[in-house]
């Protein structure tokens, strides 16, 4: 049988392509996306972590194997900490008050993903919240290694293409492939199906947050 990170990856390409090609993604590479839009980013990125982090807590306690929880309870330490100096950096690059960015309001889109990642948490089985934490780590390992073959010079977006490429983020990417693989191979053809509808969805939220993120979504009441 075809591993499921495999087949998940292939079915998810055309979704991956629309994610290279967001204007968000292609103007951060170019060193020319606007500020303000960079700022919006951080500030969602920041409250989405808080709940990515709550996500893989959860897949920790849940974890059948050793291997699995260190991975996912190591994995959630460094979203809540690791990733937080990340945004508090540029949090004082643009002026941005890190207790401010704290209260903020999620955007719709942030909303949507942080709501479906903890009700899979929640509500659905191990396998298929593994499948719907993978997309945040490998399309930001796959969205950041395309951005640094093209990356302008003195790009002032530098400390965030080094965050997503950095040998360290790739091992645990590596990592959570090889634990989803792993589930899936144990589990049912339902469960298996579950899991790719799950990676999917998250994929789709992946999208819809750069893509929030570069048109200043709000909530429209």
């Amino acid at each position: 049988m075809t591993a499921f990170t495999e087949e998940a990856w292939t079915a998810v390409a055309p979704l991956r392509r629309a994610i290279h090609d967001l204007p968000f993604n292609q103007e951060l590479a170019a060193g020319t996306l606007n500020e303000g839009r960079f700022q919006a980013y951080m500030v969602q990125d920041s409250l989405y972590l808080v709940a990515y982090g709550r996500a893989l807590a959860i897949a920790a306690a849940k974890a059948p194997d050793p291997d699995a929880l260190i991975a996912f309870a190591g994995a959630a330490r460094e979203a809540v900490v690791v990733e937080r100096a990340l945004h508090e950096t540029f949090f004082r690059k643009f002026g941005l008050d890190p207790a401010q960015a704290a209260r903020a309001d999620r955007s719709p889109a942030c909303q949507a993903y942080t709501d479906f990642l903890v009700a899979t948490a929640q509500t659905e089985p191990y396998e298929v919240l593994v499948a719907a934490i993978l997309p945040c780590f490998w399309v930001y390992w796959d969205v950041g290694m395309a951005i640094a073959k093209s990356a302008a010079p003195d790009n002032p977006y530098q400390a965030w293409i080094d965050t997503y490429t950095d040998p360290a983020f790739g091992e645990a990417v590596e990592a959570v492939k090889a634990i989803a693989d792993r589930a899936a191979a144990g589990t049912t053809e339902a469960v298996r199906a579950a899991m790719h509808h799950a990676f999917r969805r998250s994929t789709q939220y992946e999208w819809m947050f750069w893509d929030s993120a570069y048109r200043l979504e709000a909530w429209p009441v």
